[in-house]
């Protein structure tokens, strides 16, 4: 999780010369990444479905939290960390995005989980 922000930072607010595709996409990618992990250190006795599940409506809910409008959330949406937390525009496209990168952390945690029970044994 603590490679994951900068990752997403970096591919997100630094020039690297990365295809646009990567650029747009890869810090929604990494940052729905860095929300199962979150949610996994918080939640450690639950399966990695269970974590999914939760990660799922967690970036949902925040994507579409995009659509409410109030100064108070425009002037933080405006902020680095507006910009970083919450993003500025609803878009289904970020959903889906959001919900690849979350299936992935759910089977690499899957994955993990089935090699540390086969080592026990």
């Amino acid at each position: 999780m603590l490679l994951l922000t900068p990752l997403g930072l970096l591919c997100r607010f630094v020039p690297l010369g990365l295809p646009q595709v990567i650029v747009k996409y890869g810090g929604s990618f990494l940052w729905a990444a860095m929300v199962y992990w979150l949610i996994a250190l918080l939640f450690v006795r639950l399966s990695p479905a269970a974590l999914g599940v939760i990660s799922l409506l967690a970036s949902t809910a925040v994507e579409f939290f995009k659509n409410i409008h109030t100064a108070a959330l425009e002037s933080f949406r405006d902020t680095f960390a507006g910009k970083v937390l919450l993003g500025r525009y609803f878009s289904f496209t970020d959903i889906a995005i959001y919900w690849f990168a979350i299936a992935c952390a759910v089977w690499i945690d899957r994955t993990a989980l089935r090699r540390a029970v086969e080592a026990r044994e």
